[in-house]
């Protein structure tokens, strides 16, 4: 990013390299406010409510002069209390004397800074009049507060009094960005790439929340057999970021337009951030180009397998429809899973847990499942349950894992995620793995809210642990016990090969739908592969005295949304006691 400042569909990105407000005179100056005022007033006066109305029959003239005499005012009211301005400026009588209009003015214009997405940057590139040597950290809190004194003091000019109560809001950045350069030898398809900048670490001010346009996904990540990115594909690296991540053992960039900013920052609580020693001239196991704008008119939702550049490269082009977080994650474990069905492992749509009792008995436990079917409302339940008889419990992997043979052809289970995509609508009862203060919220007031939130460390989720029962988490049967388990490999394959749930609006699918293997991520495009592993590793769960069965949480029956799970969570406990 070159500019000192750049406003795109609700998206404030501010440089601190190219430029660093260290005064509210420097902000009033800056590029960076004249394009906030410019686009404030476009849109009130689009509305053409009274605040637009009453600026306008203050200050005659066309837009560029009541632009011009607004930031006047503004700048005169650092330093003269209104009464002291009218005197001054006769011009600016009318504005300033009515008390009341000019705060409903100055209030709008500050919320509307605040409803923006706010984005900080810094390059690790030295320019003259930028940020340099104050920490990052500091630089933030800094233009934070910054923002706030000049807000309060202009406030304070007009009403002639100080403030009753002072809130300390977050006014700053949302989020603050460090890039960095990276050079990797990239096979010449990929050379679009080259510059954009990877990020080195991110600064979360909380609580952050986001509105996405979409609120669920649809549809499924098609196989391509030609690399997608020398279709017509354009890529302005100045508009264009890289989040370098561990996914479980892989290495994964994770490219994305700035449009999609919320998605790409959003990433840090769910895959842990590669450091620059672990992906400098690296090349990745997968790619994903996420936002590309290209000749296509329809939205394209694709994978390619480069066989010859050993990458796994996903492909989403622009288009608002891909403005949900699902998409940048569901791809992103597609990516994984597939590479891991190449490698013989098999890779599950699920959660599990590793419980440790409070006689230092262990439990590891896998509830398979595809979204909706209540995987992790039921361990969550499990885990409000176990306070008296259980002293540590881990989440391994909370949406999508793996199972791997060890060098005994003992399975054992591994993670891809350090965080949890969760549903909000099913978990009135405070439902949250650890501190909410450490979520990333998405459209909190929707159907299909979602949260973002860490939920272990990287060292634990790929520490493998050897499999203790791996249950299907089925949703929508309203009879028979709450766990069963199969007697044979055959009856056990039926019921997780055929992956029912009721859906639960986490996609567009509506009633009883069903995926092989519960997961579309990867084994639905690769079934012939996943048959095999199926066989093989089933095999070697009854072989090893892995328990196979079924937990029917109930989620997806009107009126059981809350009481299935804690039933099922309820015959989990008593299981893992008697193992």
């Amino acid at each position: 990013m070159k500019k000192e400042f750049s406003l795109s569909t609700g998206k404030a990105m501010i440089n601190f390299t190219a430029k660093y407000c260290d005064s509210s005179e420097a902000v009033f100056n800056s590029y960076g406010f004249k394009r906030i005022l410019e686009s404030y007033l476009r849109t009130i006066e689009k509305r053409e409510g009274n605040i637009y109305k009453y600026i306008k029959n203050s200050l005659e003239g066309n837009k560029e002069s009541i632009f011009g005499d607004t930031v006047n005012v503004l700048k005169l009211l650092l330093v003269l209390k209104s009464e002291e301005i009218i005197k001054l400026e006769s011009k600016y009588k009318k504005l300033l004397e009515d008390k009341d209009k000019f705060i409903l003015f100055i209030e709008d214009l500050y919320n509307f800074w605040r409803k923006l997405e706010r984005y900080t940057i810094v390059q690790n590139k030295k320019i003259r009049e930028g940020y340099q040597n104050v920490s990052f950290i500091d630089a933030n809190n800094r233009f934070s507060n910054l923002i706030l004194k000049t807000y309060r003091k202009i406030e304070e000019n007009v009403l002639g009094v100080a403030p009753k109560v002072y809130r300390q809001l977050p006014v700053g950045g949302n989020a603050g960005l460090i890039l960095t350069d990276s050079t990797w030898k990239m096979p010449k398809e990929y050379e679009l790439l080259k510059k954009v900048p990877f990020i080195e670490s991110i600064l979360l001010d909380p609580p952050f929340i986001t509105y996405p346009k979409k609120n669920t996904r649809d549809g499924m990540f098609t196989e391509c057999f030609e690399n997608p990115l020398n279709g017509g594909c354009s890529i302005d690296v100045d508009h264009w970021f890289c989040y370098p991540a561990k996914v479980g053992s892989l290495l994964a960039y994770i490219y994305f337009h700035r449009d999609f900013m919320a998605h790409g920052v959003t990433l840090c609580n769910l895959f842990e951030l590669a450091s620059e020693e672990e992906y400098k001239g690296k090349k990745p196991d997968m790619i994903y180009v996420f936002g590309a704008r290209d000749n296509s008119s329809e939205m394209k939702t694709v994978f390619y397998d480069d066989k010859e550049n050993d990458i796994m490269l996903g492909y989403i082009n622009y288009n608002e429809a891909i403005d949900y977080f699902g998409y940048m994650k569901k791809m992103t474990l597609t990516l994984h899973n597939l590479i891991m069905i190449k490698k013989g492992y098999l890779p599950i749509h699920g959660a599990m847990v590793h419980v440790i009792t409070k006689n230092d008995k262990t439990a590891n436990v896998i509830i398979m499942g595809d979204s909706g079917a209540g995987k992790s409302e039921s361990l969550e339940a499990f885990r409000k349950l176990a306070d008296d008889y259980i002293s540590d419990m881990t989440i391994i992997f909370d949406d999508m894992g793996v199972v791997k043979l060890d060098g005994d052809n003992k399975p054992k289970g591994y993670g891809t995620e350090i965080g949890a995509f969760v549903r909000l609508d099913d978990l009135d009862t405070g439902y949250a793995f650890k501190q909410i203060d450490r979520s990333i919220f998405m459209n909190p007031d929707k159907v299909n809210a979602r949260l973002v939130i860490p939920v272990a460390s990287y060292k634990e989720i790929i520490a493998g642990y050897p499999i203790d029962l791996f249950l299907y988490a089925n949703n929508y049967e309203e009879e028979g016990p709450e766990l069963e388990f199969f007697e044979n490999v055959e009856d056990s394959l039926n019921v997780f090969k055929s992956g029912a749930r009721m859906a639960k609006g986490t996609t567009t699918e509506k009633g009883l739908v069903k995926t092989y293997f519960a997961n579309p991520f990867g084994p639905m495009q690769k079934k012939e592969d996943t048959d095999v592993l199926l066989k093989e590793y089933f095999n070697k769960f009854f072989n090893s005295k892995v328990r196979v069965g079924q937990l029917k949480t109930r989620l997806g029956v009107p009126g059981m949304e809350k009481k299935g799970p804690e039933k099922a969570a309820k015959m989990l406990l008593e299981q893992i006691k008697n193992l």
